[in-house]
């Protein structure tokens, strides 16, 4: 906690804000406006809105809980002198880009002008731009570190700034420890100076990032390609059907399709363009099958063999495909990362250049066939936290070591990487790889439906399940700490009359059994998350999301038909939830 979050109470805070001479008139009326609701005073006030492992996400408006341009100012003047601390007597070089959300240009600028303030370059992009470009751009540039401002998937209301090192990847846990420190330090935003723009620019301080950069990507994105030919072969009679959800997508994404040869993608016209306010959609977000709805109508006129959409800053994307009766299914984002993974491994296993030194990356709650498909292919599969953060650590550890190759790494919300160039997950790769996937199964008569129904013949059906509880204010935070406790100090011994086999809690790095008898210590670092498993193999993790006021139950099954595997998800997940949460 900061020294003035000690020092002051909420209502300080807000009489400390209202009182800014150089508050702009909008947030003096908006706190005006709420002057006389306290508890509305104290969710804004109470305390610093968190700059966790991956930076800033918070609900746009005045006060300290809030994301706003003073916010944004301490973050990135405590970021400043974190590189200005670490790079001593170099000169720094910061890449920023931004997505389409409410004030995303003015926070990019701002974050800039306070970097300029310490003497430190910043790299600006001239419109917004996909958060993988943004991490694959910080490396191209040799840049010491890289900002977005997103709130990727998150409602309109929201805004974000995520933090990036040299190497492209989100902050480690360690950097985010340093940095928060520093940004603790800094007792009062309101009074951050910022440099002025014009004398940035003067001083060779503030650069516009040319569009050579953009193109170096799309030809990065578009040489990912596994197969070439199948692409021309298949590109007259393949159909993709393509929306951004109205974000950063549609340029890169159809730049790098049109570029491998791909010549009928139909982009969802009322979803191209960005919008804030999302308007087409009750939310940006390839997770949820009712963003498909206007592509599905495209899909249906133009007979479309694929539909893929991406999230508001293109690091997630997710896939819709036909049955053999023409009706549309959404795929989950572990069935796309499965499918993803054993084209890769069975196409670069065809072609030689598969080796035991690849390995897949993939994070503790995502589906267990990824594990099954490397075992197969004589590849092994490391398990990370959850956070694509945790997978660019590893990559970073494969190139200083040299001992192993980076294949593939993904995550079940929706998050794939197939090149490493970009050290996020990276939609546009993602789509890429899924619609020559789609175009080889389509030359053998094949939907990526068939293809998922052979892999889960062969490998096993696997199911998953992820349920979200949101616990909005301090009550939620308060009940989520609560639940947390409870299930470290009274963990269940059996969940529907399966026992459990042994718990995982990442907060203390053990496992165990349910009798507290210690099993072994996980090589993984510190974090707020318990994983049961069963003896039937079956396994259940809750944590609390990193970004939003929620308590996340997954819940991974295997059974011996899709039947009896959605049964066995649907029974783990009732009961857990009625029983323990």
């Amino acid at each position: 906690m900061s020294k003035k979050m000690e020092t002051y109470s909420y209502e300080q805070r807000y009489q400390q804000w209202a009182s800014f001479e150089g508050l702009t008139k909008e947030m003096k009326m908006e706190l005006e406006s709420i002057q006389n609701d306290s508890k509305e005073l104290e969710e804004r006030f109470y305390t610093d809105l968190a700059f966790g492992t991956g930076g800033l996400r918070g609900i746009l408006g005045a006060g300290t809980n809030r994301m706003n341009t003073y916010t944004v100012r301490k973050a990135s003047l405590g970021l400043g002198h974190y590189l200005k601390k670490t790079y001593v007597d170099q000169d720094i070089h910061v890449v920023i880009a931004y997505d389409c959300r409410h004030q995303s240009v003015e926070f990019a600028e701002q974050a800039a002008l306070t970097l300029n303030g310490l003497g430190i370059h910043a790299h600006v992009f001239p419109e917004l731009r996909p958060t993988p470009q943004l991490s694959y751009t910080v490396r191209q540039l040799s840049a010491q570190a890289g900002i977005v401002i997103t709130a990727s998937h998150n409602p309109p209301e929201y805004n974000g700034y995520k933090v990036y090192g040299a190497d492209g990847a989100q902050m480690n846990l360690e950097t985010a420890d340093q940095v928060i420190q520093l940004i603790n330090k800094i007792e009062n935003e309101l009074t951050i100076d910022v440099m002025d723009k014009e004398t940035a620019i003067q001083k060779g301080l503030l650069h516009t990032i040319n569009d050579q950069l953009d193109q170096a990507y799309i030809d990065y994105v578009a040489s990912l390609t596994l197969q070439p030919d199948v692409i021309k072969q298949a590109a007259d009679d393949f159909h993709i059907v393509f929306t951004p959800l109205h974000g950063t997508a549609l340029g890169p994404t159809t730049k790098v399709l049109k570029q491998v040869g791909f010549k009928h993608v139909h982009v969802v016209e009322e979803q191209a363009n960005p919008d804030p306010n999302f308007s087409t959609v009750k939310s940006p977000n390839p997770e949820e099958h009712e963003a498909f709805e206007i592509a599905l109508q495209y899909a249906d006129q133009t007979g479309a063999n694929l539909i893929m959409g991406t999230d508001p800053d293109a690091d997630r994307m997710g896939v819709v495909v036909p049955d053999h009766t023409g009706t549309y299914q959404v795929l989950s984002g572990n069935q796309t990362g499965a499918l993803i993974l054993h084209y890769l491994l069975e196409q670069k296993q065809k072609d030689g250049s598969l080796t035991a030194e690849h390995m897949i990356c993939k994070t503790i709650v995502t589906s267990e066939l990824g594990r099954v498909l490397g075992q197969a292919f004589g590849v092994e599969t490391l398990d990370t936290l959850t956070g694509f953060k945790f997978i660019g650590e590893k990559i970073r550890e494969f190139e200083q070591t040299g001992d192993q190759q980076f294949l593939f790494g993904y995550e079940e919300s929706y998050g794939y990487l197939i090149g490493a160039e970009a050290r996020d997950k990276d939609a546009i790769q993602a789509v890429l790889l899924v619609a020559e996937m789609g175009a080889y199964y389509h030359r053998q008569g094949m939907t990526l439906l068939d293809a998922l129904h052979q892999i889960y013949t062969k490998y096993g059906f696997f199911k998953e399940k992820l349920v979200s509880v949101t616990m909005q204010g301090l009550e939620g935070v308060a009940k989520i700490k609560e639940t947390m406790q409870r299930l470290r100090e009274q963990p269940p011994q059996n969940v529907s009359a399966v026992p459990v086999k042994w718990i995982e809690d990442y907060s203390t790095g053990t496992r165990f059994t349910p009798s507290g008898r210690e099993v072994e210590k996980l090589q993984l670092p510190a974090s707020n998350v318990v994983k049961y498993f069963l003896e039937d193999g079956s396994w259940i993790c809750v944590r609390p999301s990193g970004t939003e006021p929620k308590l996340k139950l997954y819940i991974g099954v295997e059974g011996g038909t899709e039947e009896e595997a959605q049964q066995k998800v649907e029974i783990y997940s009732k009961d857990f939830q009625q029983n323990w949460l």
